[in-house]
């Protein structure tokens, strides 16, 4: 594992200019690590990114293919991201395909166009529909290299003779279109997606190492209070942000009255912009670490994966179907050792008999449940139905 963070006192190779596409933490500064998951084959560059803290790794995962390097999941290139792709490229070959491989992942595709230009000789594959909101612009008006851009499956498949590629979707949601495309590296076993499959456990992620402020931040339970660096504090925080980007509103929180908000404001001894000067609006009951705890197990044991429940409630809520026939092609792939998706915890243990279990728990369980923790989910979904933004029934596009 290697940070590729610069001395304190030079944090310009971190500036991402393009932040207020998409004004995610941390903002125009993002701190990036990169880490080695397969000595000599594979790597990652992770960064953090959220709202109000609530900020979780984003991935690009970085494989060596003959001749050169993959780039899949892209993420924000910084200087210091170039750099550090440019270090591999001197020791394993030049940059000769960057894949997106979403339709609808915004945070995915706003680095895409700064990647091309650090890499112009590199062929851009992309999966099928993508679209963008609230208009309907050509992929050029979006920053794709229109020379040099591929679509998977329609235009072929980068590297055929070391990857197999397989598609999730496409799936209608109203305004858009999922569709996603993993990625089998027969030379690691590493198995690549985007979102559709995650891992999570109650250790925080190493990128945390870099900028602990979002665990701080959360494992408070008042805005008056400092914020306290120990390991306990980084868990305790790292649990409620997991609450948070996968429910939204998780069961075990309430927002205080205003008055109460303000009062916690006036008495924060240390009014700094880290600690939102004191402002913190949320009240955690006594049992909260439950709810968490309960989450986490579904990525514990020999299947420490799965679908994320906000993807579950929202994107894939009509669609158990193609998602468990995606799982069962996954499942008949040979070589699969590993998951590195594109958040969350990587890589993780994986084999072609914990997909068919995966698919199988599925199967045995309620799916994309409105009760507990999953009521604001399904309050969004049956609001966005009465507004006709997505259908009430799975419609694959034509």
């Amino acid at each position: 594992m290697s940070s590729l963070q610069p001395s304190p006192a030079d944090t310009s190779s971190q500036r991402w200019a393009w932040w207020p596409l998409l004004p995610l933490y941390p903002y125009g500064r993002r701190p990036t690590l990169m880490r080695e998951l397969v000595p000599n084959r594979v790597w990652c560059f992770e960064q953090l990114h959220g709202v109000w803290y609530v900020a979780v790794p984003i991935r690009m995962t970085v494989v060596k293919v003959e001749g050169g390097l993959m780039l899949y999941a892209p993420l924000a290139a910084t200087e210091e991201v170039i750099r550090g792709i440019h270090a591999l490229e001197n020791a394993h070959g030049p940059v000769l395909s960057i894949v997106l491989a979403t339709s609808s992942g915004l945070e995915h595709k706003l680095p895409v166009p700064a990647l091309c230009r650090a890499f112009p000789r590199a062929a851009l594959w992309v999966s099928d529909r993508q679209w963008s909101f609230p208009l309907q612009l050509p992929s050029s008006w979006l920053g794709f290299p229109a020379d040099r851009t591929k679509i998977l499956f329609r235009d072929g498949l980068p590297h055929p003779d070391q990857l197999s590629w397989i598609p999730l979707g496409p799936i209608n949601l109203g305004l858009g279109t999922f569709h996603e495309v993993a990625c089998l590296d027969h030379c690691s076993g590493s198995l690549l997606v985007t979102d559709a499959l995650v891992s999570m456990s109650s250790v925080p992620p190493p990128i945390f190492g870099l900028d602990p402020t979002p665990l701080l931040f959360h494992a408070r339970e008042r805005g008056a209070e400092a914020l306290i660096d120990s390991p306990l504090q980084r868990v305790k925080g790292w649990k409620r942000i997991l609450l948070f980007a996968n429910y939204f509103r998780p069961g075990s929180v309430s927002v205080p009255h205003l008055s109460e908000l303000l009062a916690d404001v006036a008495q924060a001894e240390h009014r700094q912009p880290a600690t939102h000067f004191g402002l913190f609006p949320f009240r955690w009951s006594e049992h909260w670490e439950n709810e968490a705890d309960l989450l986490i197990a579904n990525s514990a044991g020999d299947i420490s994966f799965g679908l994320a429940p906000v993807l579950e409630r929202l994107v894939f809520v009509r669609s158990k179907g193609p998602f468990l026939a995606w799982l069962g092609a996954l499942s008949k792939l040979q070589d699969v050792r590993q998951l590195i998706p594109a958040h969350y915890d990587a890589p993780k243990p994986i084999s072609s008999a914990s997909l068919a279990g995966l698919a199988q728990r599925i199967k045995q369980r309620t799916w994309a449940p409105s009760e507990g923790a999953w009521q604001l989910l399904a309050s969004i979904d049956s609001t966005l139905i009465e507004w006709r933004l997505v259908p009430k029934q799975n419609q694959v596009p034509e």
